[in-house]
């Protein structure tokens, strides 16, 4: 009789490497200055069970994003790329813990810059683009988690949602009230 073994998708994917749906973490640019000088693009999809680096800030990691990015050339030649990041994900709500939904639109204009480059006081100040420090290959599901990241609020919460402890009438819950009743009994 056969020995069946069944490898659960991180050990498939630390023996064969792109077999699980995580796959996309290898896609990756070589080139990023050749990508945007070629004005080459490049979309995709990736679910948000992969975004590893998310899960402690939501309610559910069920879900899509899209993402499209796109090489550009600036005015002066330099090297740009243009990312932009739709779909939706459920936070985790700061004073409830419940689900709130949030709406990805992300439009982010990066200059590619070398490694370790000294950039001006001038470039720094330019507040119309970021700057992305390149140094071999770019991995665009890391840029894409990173940019999510980024575009998220600090503290997520609903528009009605309560605060613990406060009642619906916006009175506060007094929870030894009852213990009030009992102060004279007892005599």
């Amino acid at each position: 009789m056969p020995v069946l073994f069944a490898l659960t998708c991180q050990a498939k994917n630390n023996i064969i490497p792109g077999f699980c749906r995580n796959s996309y973490r290898l896609k990756k640019i070589n080139n990023p200055f050749a990508f945007a000088r070629d004005l080459r693009v490049l979309e995709g999809r990736l679910e948000v069970a992969g975004l590893e680096r998310l899960h402690d800030l939501l309610a559910e990691t069920g879900g899509t994003v899209f993402w499209h990015l796109e090489g550009e050339r600036g005015q002066r030649g330099e090297s740009l790329l243009r990312l932009t990041v739709s779909g939706g994900l459920l936070l985790a709500c700061q004073r409830c813990l419940g689900a709130t939904p949030f709406d990805l639109d992300i439009d982010s204009l990066l200059a590619l810059v070398p490694a370790g480059a000294e950039l001006s006081q001038e470039e720094l100040e330019d507040d119309s683009r970021d700057f992305l420090p390149v140094e071999h290959d770019l991995d665009v599901a890391e840029l894409v988690e990173d940019e999510i990241l980024l575009a998220l609020p600090v503290a997520p919460r609903h528009e009605k949602c309560g605060l613990p402890g406060v009642a619906d009438d916006g009175g506060r819950v007094h929870p030894f009230a009852g213990l009030a009743g009992l102060k004279g009994k007892l005599n």
